[in-house]
């Protein structure tokens, strides 16, 4: 992140940034002046675990994950900052990950995780839905193949157009 915060300092690019060594109302002031209808600000730098938890960043459309974490859910966790009520945009996400490194084989695993979650939650709630009170929406099950390919592929294969 620092050389992001570099590259941004050297193009003279105006962002704000929020990491571990942020605290309390440092935060609160960098959000307040990202989210200001006129801010001068076009980039919020964001560490997934410090940016997971008690941040609402609905005037940003664009997340690009440069460091993706072990853990598919803090990633999701902190995608979710922009996916909040009072976003009006279409928010774009991008992840940023190096062809034949251990970060890609950290990302395929950690897919593996979010489909093998995906697929056995979607288990929970068919069964929920069938023992529900007759009149309630039920949700669409997965399907058998869906299923296998969750557990084979993972969960961002849905979305993977191609390998770059």
């Amino acid at each position: 992140m620092d050389i992001l915060n570099d590259y941004l300092s050297y193009r003279g690019i105006k962002y704000e940034r929020i990491d571990g060594g942020i605290r309390g109302t440092d935060r609160q002031q960098a959000i307040d002046r990202f989210s200001k209808k006129n801010s001068d600000s076009n980039v919020f730098l964001l560490c997934t675990r410090a940016g997971g938890t008690g941040i609402n960043l609905t005037a940003a459309d664009t997340v690009i994950i440069f460091d993706s974490d072990p853990n598919p859910q803090n990633d999701l966790q902190a995608q979710a900052r922009c996916h909040r009520i009072g976003q009006d945009k279409k928010v774009k996400i991008y992840r940023l990950i190096t062809r034949n490194t251990y970060e890609r084989t950290m990302f395929d695993r950690a897919s593996l995780k979010l489909g093998l979650d995906h697929a056995i939650l979607n288990q929970v709630e068919d069964e929920n839905a069938k023992s529900a009170k007759e009149g309630e929406k039920q949700k669409k099950s997965l399907t058998h193949q869906e299923v296998v390919s969750l557990l084979k592929k993972g969960a961002y294969n849905i979305f993977k157009e191609d390998d770059d």
